[in-house]
């Protein structure tokens, strides 16, 4: 048993750092008498517990990218607005947003899949595209713009 001063030299490091571990509870068997700390020693030195240096830090975490699907929507296919354009038929689906447009370009690597038993969910497409890459759709619009094109040709 020893006391602060004796102990931090034996580690080597200052009795202010070897006072600042006491405190944190992290030397096994330190116990206070009166205003002395005793300091047990295991195989010579006192003996550290060691501490994680805090939470792990989120802002260093790498957000996986959202997978995108474009497919081909067969009931637009062909139909014409008002003015004589025809409508986009071509849909980007990656995360919140779907974007219509009429060309899409896909950086980066993507799969082409066919599932005539088992469509996509939520939208029923049978051949889609998917991919990590954010797909950049040119004069993209929204599907109410559509159906408000729709309308106007009913």
């Amino acid at each position: 048993m020893i006391g602060t001063t004796e102990a931090a030299k034996l580690l080597n490091i200052s009795t202010r750092r070897l006072r600042c571990l006491l405190a944190q509870n992290r030397v096994y068997g330190a116990y206070k008498v009166g205003r002395t700390w005793i300091i047990p020693l295991v195989e010579g030195y006192p003996k550290i517990k060691t501490a994680s240096r805090g939470p792990k830090s989120i802002w260093k975490k790498v957000r996986t990218p959202a997978q995108s699907f474009v497919h081909i929507n067969r009931h637009l296919i062909g139909k014409k607005k008002i003015d004589g354009e025809f409508l986009p038929a071509i849909s980007v689906k990656c995360r919140n947003e779907n974007i219509y447009s009429s060309r899409v370009v896909i950086p980066g690597p993507c799969v082409v899949v066919y599932e005539h038993e088992n469509p996509m969910p939520g939208c029923k497409a049978r051949a889609w595209i998917e991919t990590f890459s954010q797909p950049i759709a040119t004069n993209g619009c929204t599907y109410q713009e559509i159906e408000a094109q729709l309308r106007k040709i009913a």
